[in-house]
This record gives C-alpha cells, structure tokens and sequence, in this order.
C-alpha cells in the first residue's frame, strides 16, 4: 500500500467532508478512495470515520493520526519544494547586515562576489554597529558577534572572536610590556566607544573578573581612526580579534596581556526561522558560512 498516498486520501475525506467528495477532489473513483480507506485501517488495526447516512465523523484515533498524516504531509512537501529550489537559480533581492568593521572586511566581499556568480539576485546591505531586528527590519542574513538570544532565530556558529590588547613595537620598546592587567594603568591608552564605552578595560584573572581603569589619551568613535593610532605608537588599544588580525599579521601589532583575555565571543550567521527558506537566502548561508569558516579572525 502507499502509505503517503492513502494519508492523503484520509486527509482529503475529512476535509471534503465525504468519500464521494474526496474522490473528485483526488481525480480518482469512489471504490478507490473506499478500497484505499478500508486497508489504511486495515493495516493501522483501528477505525479512523464513523460513517453514518449523512455524514462522517472522526473516531478518537482518527482525530489523533489526522494531525500526524498533515504535520507528515507537510514535511515532505517542505522536502520537496526544497529540492526543487535547490535546482533553480536564485532570483531576487537579498537583505544583509553585519557591524560596520566586519562587514567592511569580511562580508562585503562575499556579497559582491555572490552577486556576480549570480546575477538575478541584488542586495541592500546593511553595515551598522548596532542590533538588527531581522524581521521588523525585513533583513534576510545578520552576522552576529554575541550569544544569540533570540529563538526565533537560526544561529550558525563559524568561528570566535578574542577580546584582544595590543600596540606597536616602537611604543612597547619606549614604555614597557604590560606583564599584568594592573599594568595597564601606568600606559596611554586608546580607546574605541563602540567596544569600550566606559574608561575602563576588562580581563579574567583566573576564574574571576577584573575592571581595570584606563587613561585615554585618545578616545574614537571610529573603528579605523583608533586602530591607525595604535599603529602609529600612540597608545595600547583594546579591540575586537578580526578588526586588528591582519596587523598582527604583518607586524605592525603585537598582542600583550593574552592569558587574561576575557571569553571569546561566537561570529554566528543568523537568519529568522521559517518552515521553507527561499532558495536565494538558503545559497546565501551556505556560502557565509563555507567562507567564514576558512577565514581567521584572531
């Protein structure tokens, strides 16, 4: 027996409200849908329709597997019309966000290079250090630095991010290597209000937490203005791995004070939940987190 297709026709009998009305919806005969109902029980070894001369009713099983058959009919229609989008291409407008310094660095280029690998779909993007809400704002992919929190959402985790203090040789060489948090009170420090908003720097010395006072001697709002002064030997700086990473790369940062970094934080592409994600958004996901995963970001 075809058990989906005999689901389907219990469905429809219940819905319809009469064999004979199943049958012309099925495109099928009254003996068919009789024949196919009367091995469905037979086979599940309970009646699922009181029948009567008027109408039909739901036993106390059939109320119970009716909701099973359309939750299971549900699902594999979800699984097909899945595969079938998986064979189209995607089309349409796609919606993004990240924080500004990421989205420069990281998200930007896999946006234009998903553009022109697909040029049906376009974009507007959204790079701003503060908090989307994905479905107020119509936003179809965020990536987030945080613990997600929200469970209407999807979370894909694809890598971490350190909360890092670093400087440049020249300065380290003139002022000294921070050896312990406290340290860092006796240096010229650089501070960025969108990671730090208070004068103060944050550590985790051994299973505790520690706040220790900064003096800023130069305080930005911009993520590159206060990179490039640590650079140049201004100060020490606290940022965010990804947004110093290819600095310490090429030498023009070093990292200091590394075993009292607090928690690393998780870089997650997020996107709203929904029973059937459309094709464009489901690629999309798919390349972030194919990309973000290669990528480093400490």
């Amino acid at each position: 027996m075809d058990k989906l297709g005999a689901m389907k026709t219990f469905v429809r009998i219940v819905e319809t409200g009469s064999l004979t009305a199943a049958a012309e919806a099925l495109d099928t005969s009254l003996p068919t849908v009789v024949r196919t109902l009367a091995a469905l029980e037979r086979q599940l070894g309970v009646s699922l329709l009181k029948r009567t001369t008027r109408r039909i009713h739901l036993t106390d099983e059939g109320s119970q597997y009716i909701e099973r058959c359309r939750d299971i009919l549900a699902a594999t229609q979800e699984a097909e019309d899945i595969l079938g989008a998986r064979r189209t291409e995607p089309v349409g407008k796609l919606s993004v966000t990240a924080s500004v310094a990421f989205g420069r660095r990281y998200l930007g280029p896999i946006v234009c290079e998903f553009l022109q690998r697909y040029p049906k779909v376009s974009a507007d993007v959204l790079f701003v250090d503060r908090v989307v809400n994905l479905i107020d704002e119509g936003i179809d992919v965020a990536i987030r630095i945080a613990h997600l929190r929200d469970s209407s959402l999807v979370a894909i985790p694809v890598g971490r991010v350190r909360r890092v203090v670093c400087a440049s040789e020249q300065y380290l060489h003139r002022h000294g290597v921070p050896q312990v948090p406290n340290d860092v009170r006796a240096h010229r420090c650089i501070r960025h209000l969108g990671l730090v908003p208070r004068n103060e720097w944050h550590f985790q010395v051994g299973h505790r937490q520690q706040s220790v006072p900064i003096d800023s001697v130069i305080t930005c709002n911009e993520i590159d203005s206060a990179v490039n002064a640590c650079i140049d030997g201004v100060g020490l700086g606290m940022f965010l791995s990804y947004m110093v990473a290819p600095y310490r790369k090429s030498g023009k940062l070093k990292y200091v004070l590394e075993k009292f970094e607090t928690e690393p934080m998780p870089v997650q592409v997020v996107y709203p939940q929904t029973r059937l994600m459309s094709n464009k958004v489901r690629v999309f996901v798919d390349e972030c987190v194919g990309k973000l995963r290669r990528a480093r970001f400490d």
